[in-house]
């Protein structure tokens, strides 16, 4: 083969790998609009007094979608996984110095918040894992199907900023990637909530959640990470983390143990979300999960409530799944 073939080859089998990767990329539907998330890398962390989202320097980059970031790293012990089955996760963060961080602050109750959710968002858990003196984090953790999950760590290391890091895990086996229709009703375990409030793009906007049962307003929510509720929000496509809490707190003489939990959320930019409440009822945590369209997305179309059953906890966190 003379060298122009040669050259032309290279460049054919150059696109169909290029072609190969942005057609996984895609596979999870992304959308168009700006990258950045409003408030920084830990903007994903809300602040829990007054439900808005915290506050840091500007960043090119949402929550979760690195790694690494600011000098600390997510560095898990395996990334492969066995579905189905309950087995230990272990991970480390990595500090500037290249040395396990061990000293944490306890933010919401809890020194470190692990989300974890497959690529498609479906088996979203949330759970809290147990910190050893050499700085190995370690949780039981069952993922339920095969697939690509990521996994969010959420944590503020003593003397540093809150951050949020992400890294992948696979369950291996045959994958069947779900579609979430649009949906703001949401049925678990004999509860229904529904979501009302629009998303703005760059705006902090007011959601309300209303949690029933049996066709009555649920009036004794119990606290739960300090709060009558807990709200993530996932970007469709790169699954850009934010995390928020509502507006009040128990016992501060005028939030309400429901029906309704009130957030103030900013989303980074158009398109749709996942949302997952998570809520303490009769001494269970359940999640709600809904699927939502920003305002300046195209008008999602009318969907009946989704149906979910909480699996078992693993350790003292939970899970739901869509």
């Amino acid at each position: 083969m003379n060298t122009v073939a040669k050259l032309s080859a290279y460049g054919v089998a150059l696109a169909l790998v290029a072609g190969g990767a942005w057609a996984a990329g895609t596979a999870v539907g992304p959308f168009a609009g700006a990258a950045g998330l409003p408030g920084g890398e830990d903007a994903g962390h809300g602040d829990a007094h007054s439900g808005t989202v915290a506050e840091a320097a500007p960043t090119d980059e949402p929550g979760g979608l690195a790694s690494s970031r600011g000098g600390y790293t997510l560095t898990p012990t395996t990334t492969t996984l066995t579905p189905g089955t309950n087995q230990p996760f272990s991970f480390r963060i990595l500090g500037p110095d290249g040395a396990p961080v061990t000293a944490y602050d306890v933010e919401h109750e809890k020194r470190m918040h692990l989300i974890v959710v497959r690529r498609d968002t479906a088996g979203f858990q949330h759970v809290h894992p147990e910190l050893a003196p050499d700085g190995v984090w370690s949780v039981p953790l069952a993922l339920p199907e095969a697939g690509s999950y990521r996994v969010f760590a959420d944590f503020k290391p003593t003397g540093g900023s809150a951050s949020t890091l992400g890294v992948d895990v696979a369950a291996a086996g045959e994958f069947k990637p779900v579609e979430h229709q649009p949906s703001r009703v949401a049925n678990v375990d004999g509860y229904q909530v529904r979501l009302d409030g629009e998303l703005a793009p760059g705006k902090s906007s007011k959601v309300t959640l209303t949690v029933t049962k049996d066709g009555r307003d649920v009036t004794d929510l119990q606290p739960y990470l300090g709060a009558y509720g807990h709200l993530v929000a996932l970007r469709g496509g790169d699954l850009a983390y934010l995390h928020v809490h509502p507006d009040g707190e128990p016992g501060d003489g005028r939030t309400k143990p429901g029906p309704t939990v009130t957030f103030f959320a900013e989303v980074p930019s158009a398109g749709t979300y996942r949302l997952f409440l998570d809520f303490q009822h009769q001494g269970k945590v359940r999640t709600a999960e809904f699927t939502v369209a920003t305002a300046g997305a195209p008008a999602p179309a009318a969907s009946a409530p989704q149906n979910q059953t909480s699996p078992p906890a693993a350790g003292d966190g939970h899970g739901g799944h869509g």
